[in-house]
């Protein structure tokens, strides 16, 4: 058996009433990718890993990964052992970081406690009596009977042990040793991911729920590698306080994101901006975070090419960033529609919301029709004065290729709102001083427009 115990960083609070501490249950949601057996015990999770170390190339490979990785967990030391309860009884021996160390936990190695299961009995009867949990109650006592280590402890008469301290200290002590067999409560993930989080005092600004919600955000991204899968936005619920809030109880903020991601810094970005620009009704005493458009997203092998391995946000996270700082209509981009008017062959929507960029995507292929059409259109169709039918624009126009009629948008209505029926006769043209430029001939008269010649689109 290969068991390995993680202790935080910082000591834990008070336990709440129900439910592990959101810090421990982050942590044994992240300790699910090295092994399907995690637990929490005595504030400290557990991780038996011994079907795992043939995925992770053997016992030093995972135990070094898992070392690497755990300094971003805020996780302050390790213990290794063939036993749960000796693991745990190692963390003890582990000295704690210094306040220097702490500052910078990134850049110090977690210290870590092991023993094999050849001195597995001789490293444990030379620890103090205190590391064994079932022990503590009842340390004073035995300290004065002469028993500060746990091999003397060993050494007793078990009945009179028993008789005196009870039998759950003898199988606390029979764990440990391995000599008896031990169960747990398993980790089990959540369906669906929304967890609360209650503030120590009450948050005036809004800007201040950031600091709660990275740590639920934290939670979040183990919630979504443990599954394999990806959220398309998080919901944020808060609760004002029940002394000084007005009519809206509560308030909630929604950021969503093109496609599914496991990226929280990107996140926690997206909701910071919307927060700078977010007033609260009254003070803040908890908040909720909710993950919405949950797919399956399984990891995919990372590429060795130097192209492949881009630094920093993606064009799609910087759009979303822009969108939430300027406002969803102030970055737009444009989108192809199926019209065969010049006009409303493209519509600029939100970009935001529309189908993100991918280099991959392939290439649209346009019909050839389209190719002698003007890169460059007017705003609006420019009336052209016209001499004996001849359209003049900086001198006469020379007619070089068309007519190529456009006759569309007649299903529209004339009623509707927006209905725009064409009927032109499109032409390439030469002008002396202008070079190309697109014009056409309206067919028949309308309200919006009149019989006559419009440039329309210019060639670079």
């Amino acid at each position: 058996m290969l068991w390995i115990a993680l202790s935080p960083s910082r000591p834990p609070p008070e336990p709440p009433a129900t439910g592990a501490l959101p810090s421990l249950q982050a942590l044994s949601w992240w300790a699910l990718r090295f092994s399907p057996r995690v637990c929490v015990v005595e504030d400290r999770v557990l991780i038996e890993a011994s079907a795992s170390q043939r995925l992770f190339d053997g016992r030093r490979a995972l135990l070094q990964r898992l070392r690497e990785e755990a300094a971003d967990q805020e996780v302050g030391a390790m213990a290794v052992a063939p036993t749960a309860l000796a693991a745990l009884a190692l963390l003890h021996t582990v000295a704690p970081p210094n306040e220097a160390d702490a500052e910078a936990p990134a850049f110090r190695p977690i210290p870590i406690a092991g023993c094999s299961a050849q001195n597995l009995h001789a490293t444990l009867d030379s620890l103090p009596i205190f590391v064994l949990a079932a022990a503590r109650p009842f340390a004073s006592t035995l300290v004065r009977l002469g028993c500060a280590r746990l091999g003397a402890l060993r050494a007793l008469p078990r009945g009179g042990v028993s008789r005196r301290f009870g039998a759950g200290l003898l199988q606390a002590l029979d764990q440990a040793y391995g000599q008896a067999p031990s169960s747990f409560d398993w980790t089990v993930l959540p369906e669906q991911f929304r967890l609360r989080l209650e503030f120590l005092g009450r948050i005036e600004v809004a800007a201040g729920l950031m600091f709660g919600t990275n740590r639920l955000l934290r939670q979040l991204k183990a919630w979504l590698l443990a599954r394999q899968c990806g959220a398309t936005g998080v919901v944020l619920h808060w609760e004002h306080d029940l002394q000084r809030r007005s009519e809206a109880a509560h308030g909630t903020l929604t950021v969503r994101t093109a496609e599914a991601t496991r990226d929280t810094a990107h996140l926690a970005r997206l909701l910071a901006e919307h927060l700078d620009h977010t007033p609260l009704a009254a003070p803040v005493v908890a908040i909720t975070l909710e993950a919405i458009g949950v797919e399956a997203r399984p990891d995919a092998t990372p590429s060795l090419l130097p192209e492949d391995q881009a630094q920093g946000e993606s064009l799609q996270q910087l759009i979303e960033r822009l969108s939430a700082r300027l406002g969803p209509d102030r970055v737009l981009r444009p989108q192809a529609q199926a019209d065969h008017r010049p006009q409303h062959m493209q519509a600029w929507r939100q970009a935001a919301t529309s189908t993100p960029i991918s280099a991959k995507a392939p290439i649209s292929v346009f019909p050839a029709t389209l190719a002698q059409q003007a890169p460059w259109l007017l705003r609006a169709p420019m009336a052209l004065p016209h001499i004996n039918g001849t359209p003049q624009w900086q001198g006469p126009l020379a007619l070089l290729a068309g007519p190529e009629r456009i006759e569309a948008g007649w299903w529209d209505g004339g009623d509707h709102a927006h209905a725009d029926p064409t009927a032109r006769d499109y032409f390439l043209a030469q002008s002396e001083h202008a070079g190309l430029v697109w014009v056409y001939r309206e067919l028949r008269s309308s309200e919006q427009s009149k019989q006559g010649w419009f440039l329309h689109g210019i060639y670079g």
